[in-house]
């Protein structure tokens, strides 16, 4: 609280939190096991959240082979969405490079999102088409009323 540097406040920080103790190093292996994509994170921050992860281990010497990190990181994804994608990637391999299964995460999430916005592009195309717009519908429910009212005065 009294530290006015930035140097010395990062010294204070360094000491507190990177120190190489098997405390930390438990902490943040055990937080590696348990890696899981949640629901609502996006696959860039659910890679960066790993890579973060990765680095914070790397920074207390702990060594974590490129084919661990790949497997670590796809074990993180749930079955439902990614089954058929894992098992793509993985079918006939000797073996994964980290940087890859990034690159074909990436690719799948924007994939996906193109597919989305085109059908969801499709869906009001459709909704216009069919007369289901909010402005079509009350328009199409006056001239109904119009003609209604019409037919009932030459009745």
């Amino acid at each position: 609280m009294n530290e006015t540097s930035a140097k010395s406040i990062w010294e204070i920080l360094a000491n507190k939190y990177l120190t190489k103790s098997v405390e930390n190093r438990l902490h943040l292996k055990r937080r590696l096991y348990h890696f899981q994509l949640k629901n609502g994170i996006s696959i860039s921050d659910h890679i960066n959240n790993s890579t973060k992860l990765l680095a914070d281990l790397a920074n207390l010497d702990v060594v974590i082979d490129d084919e661990d990190k790949t497997l670590i990181l796809l074990s993180s994804l749930p079955d439902e969405g990614y089954e058929t994608f894992v098992l793509t990637l993985i079918n006939r391999r000797k073996s994964l490079s980290y940087n890859k299964v990034i690159t074909a995460l990436v690719s799948l999430d924007l994939r996906r999102k193109d597919n989305e916005c085109s059908t969801s592009d499709t869906s009001v195309e459709v909704l216009a088409s069919r007369g289901s717009s909010p402005n079509l519908r009350r328009e199409n429910q006056q001239k109904s009323n119009w003609k209604s009212m019409g037919r009932s005065r030459q009745v």
